[in-house]
């Protein structure tokens, strides 16, 4: 059974980048969109410019696990992006959750 909280159609992606709005950090970028579903659904990207595969994978990870302690905070009924930026190599989860929630009070999303 797959997850509901994971964004995964193209519409859903189109609709967020075309209608959502974004908001950038040193080293995550954020597109959201509010969505009519009460959940907030999820997607955490690194393209080829972040480095290899092993890289790319550890990107992903520490953005996740960041938002996995900054989540509780959050509203609900949102579709988000997080898009890792190059300058991610090499950080720690301290970091990188710092700069997501500095994303999100930015983007209002958190106080």
């Amino acid at each position: 059974m797959l997850r509901e909280d994971v964004l995964r159609k193209k519409t859903d992606f189109d609709a967020v980048y075309s209608k959502g709005r974004s908001t950038g950090s040193r080293y995550v970028v954020i597109f959201y969109l509010k969505n009519d579903l009460g959940l907030t659904r999820t997607c955490f990207l690194a393209s080829k410019k972040v480095g290899n595969s092993v890289m790319r994978n550890r990107a992903r990870r520490l953005m996740k696990e960041s938002f996995r302690q900054i989540k509780g905070r959050l509203p609900e009924g949102y579709d988000l992006i997080f898009i890792a930026r190059t300058t991610i190599q090499g950080r720690v989860c301290s970091e990188v959750k710092r700069s997501m929630e500095d994303a999100l009070k930015r983007a209002k999303l958190i106080a």
